[in-house]
């Protein structure tokens, strides 16, 4: 199995960089290709731009997603995109490591997605949930947070996780074809012992040897719809 992770985290120190050690280190035990991403060491950029495109089929008005959509015809895509696209294309599994602001990803990751996951090949027309461009793939998320794990779920101060999550979840990973595994959390991290760390460590060890074992989330299939996307009865 291929496997790409991509990681936003600006320390190296980091245990969102711990983790995404363990991950690369026990994929790689388990006998899979492992490639990685680490955005803030390729200083990679997250700003969605013209300078995206080699050149723009229509400079008069800039829309991006039309673009995106010429420049996979003509192979004109800017050369930092086109590397992280044949990681894709190339990877199985993709494992996102980073750590939860303000109920989102980074901003270094949020661009990433922007300008990698391309109009035409990951989406696109009736391209989406079941049907999308990146169907036969798995994406799974690995995030740590402040707060403590009490504190979400029905009925708790932040509500449930899954509605933070909700946004690359369904909405981006999901909506392009991806099988969402379930997500490993690391929670009140700032503030544990280090030995917590480490058992935590050695949980998503765990995590990651039985992935095979995990359910994958629910998303709509288009199959449930009809022509207009209603839902059929």
């Amino acid at each position: 199995m291929n496997v790409l992770i991509v990681h936003a985290h600006p320390e190296k120190l980091s245990f969102t960089a711990a983790l995404k050690n363990t991950a690369q280190q026990t994929f790689e035990q388990l006998g899979y290709t492992v490639e990685v991403s680490d955005l803030y060491e390729m200083n990679f950029n997250p700003i969605a731009s013209k300078d995206d495109f080699e050149q723009l089929n229509q400079p008069e008005y800039f829309n991006y997603a039309l673009e995106q959509r010429h420049a996979l015809k003509q192979q004109q895509f800017s050369k930092d995109i086109e590397i992280e696209i044949e990681k894709v294309k190339r990877a199985d599994l993709i494992l996102f490591s980073f750590p939860l602001y303000w109920t989102s990803v980074p901003a270094i990751l949020k661009g990433w997605i922007d300008r990698v996951f391309v109009s035409g090949l990951f989406y696109g027309g009736k391209r989406f949930y079941n049907h999308g461009g990146m169907t036969g793939k798995k994406a799974m998320l690995c995030l740590t947070l402040g707060g403590r794990s009490n504190m979400f779920g029905e009925n708790t101060v932040h509500g449930p996780i899954e509605h933070y999550l909700s946004s690359i979840q369904r909405g981006t990973l999901a909506y392009v074809g991806f099988e969402v595994l379930p997500p490993f959390m690391a929670y009140h991290v700032p503030y544990i012992s280090n030995e917590d760390r480490q058992n935590i460590l050695m949980n998503f060890e765990d995590y990651i040897k039985n992935l095979d074992d995990l359910e994958a989330l629910e998303f709509p299939h288009l199959e449930n719809f009809d022509e207009k996307m209603n839902p059929l009865k």
